[in-house]
């Protein structure tokens, strides 16, 4: 099945498209994600698999060599050091396919983008009072 073609309705739907090892990983990644922001609202947006919390909170998807993780670039640079080892850019993480996910390390940066995403809520709310 070629995903480029299909317009996705549920992360459900994005994730049957994949061979078994796949949706595993991708099912996993989901579960912490939800455990790590229980309130986030499940989404696609662009096509991919999204959470949103007072906005976009993080994107996840499933390439030939790689899962990549979309923090925004508050989220890779907060945790800069830690990211280090593997393949980024301004708002991309690429964890190769071939080795376990950092589950702790996508749970810290799912509960920063949660604090920042409610930090800037109050922040425009206070300023329409």
């Amino acid at each position: 099945m070629e995903r480029g073609k299909i317009d996705f309705k549920t992360i459900d739907n994005y994730i049957s498209t994949f061979p078994n090892n796949i949706k595993y990983i991708l099912e996993e990644l989901r579960a912490v994600i939800k455990a790590s922001a229980p309130n986030a609202e499940e989404k696609i947006s662009y096509q991919i698999p999204t959470f949103a919390l007072k906005g976009n909170l993080v994107h996840f998807a499933a390439y030939k060599n790689h899962i990549g993780f979309y923090p925004t670039s508050s989220g890779i640079q907060a945790f800069k050091k830690e990211l280090s080892i593997y393949e980024v850019s301004k708002g991309t993480i690429r964890f190769p396919i071939d080795k376990p996910l950092p589950y702790n390390l996508i749970s810290n940066i799912v509960r920063f983008r949660v604090k920042e995403n409610l930090k800037k809520a109050d922040i425009k709310l206070s300023k329409k009072k």
